[in-house]
């Protein structure tokens, strides 16, 4: 079992449902959001796999000693203590190979929250196996990367942090990833008008190794809106 903690709107949020048509899964009920669609589903096969969200601290395994209902009780108190983040609209954009939805403008309310929660809850997690290292390709990475991977199991923290909600695997062709791109804004543009708030945390559970991340639970924050 491996545990992530992560943004995701709530389940009847106009951009939740567009997210699980396209993805065609739905992670708050671990069903399908629609039927097969071999030329969507060989594009979507690991952000479905993983549920529409951002990352606020990556997936890991627990340390010893520590309980899925500890680590749920942890975040659901630390959500009462957090203030929510309002991230203005997002954008649809391709970043390295792969497609999601970005902020156009990172707030640095949300490089603290991102440093918070990476803090708060490296006491549960187990340090990296070799095997998990690697396939991080570690010699690919930089160097402060590198530092990041050893420290909290995860390369894209702190500077190297950057908000975005995963839509689509690597797409290496040029004129496949033009009309994938066209696609996307067509699914999303409409639903992208409405100003995104982190406004809860959301524990996400991965049973088993390759298995679909479901959510176990989503904790509203309870600092209020953001002004």
């Amino acid at each position: 079992m491996r545990a992530a903690i992560y943004f995701t709107p709530a389940k009847s949020n106009p951009l939740t449902v567009r997210a699980a048509e396209w993805l065609g899964r739905d992670a708050f009920d671990r069903r399908p959001a629609r039927g097969p669609d071999p030329k969507i589903d060989v594009l979507v096969s690991e952000p479905a796999r993983y549920g529409f969200h951002a990352t606020l601290k990556a997936p890991f395994r627990l340390a010893d000693g520590t309980t899925i209902n500890d680590l749920d009780q942890e975040l659901a108190a630390f959500a009462q203590r957090m203030q929510a983040v309002s991230l203005g609209t997002l954008a649809v954009t391709r970043l390295d190979s792969f497609f999601a939805l970005t902020v156009q403008a990172t707030p640095p309310l949300l490089l603290d929250a991102e440093e918070a929660i990476r803090m708060a809850f490296e006491p549960f997690r187990a340090p990296l196996t070799e095997q998990e290292v690697a396939r991080r390709d570690p010699q690919n990475l930089s160097k402060r990367q590198q530092a990041n991977l050893s420290r909290w199991g995860y390369p894209h923290v702190g500077q190297d942090f950057r908000f975005h909600m995963t839509l689509t695997n690597a797409i290496v062709d040029e004129a496949e990833a033009a009309q994938v791109e066209r696609r996307l804004h067509s699914q999303f543009n409409h639903v992208l008008e409405i100003p995104v708030v982190i406004d809860a945390l959301a524990l996400f559970v991965e049973p088993g190794p390759g298995a679909p991340f479901y959510i176990h639970s989503r904790h509203p924050l309870k600092c209020g809106m953001p002004s």
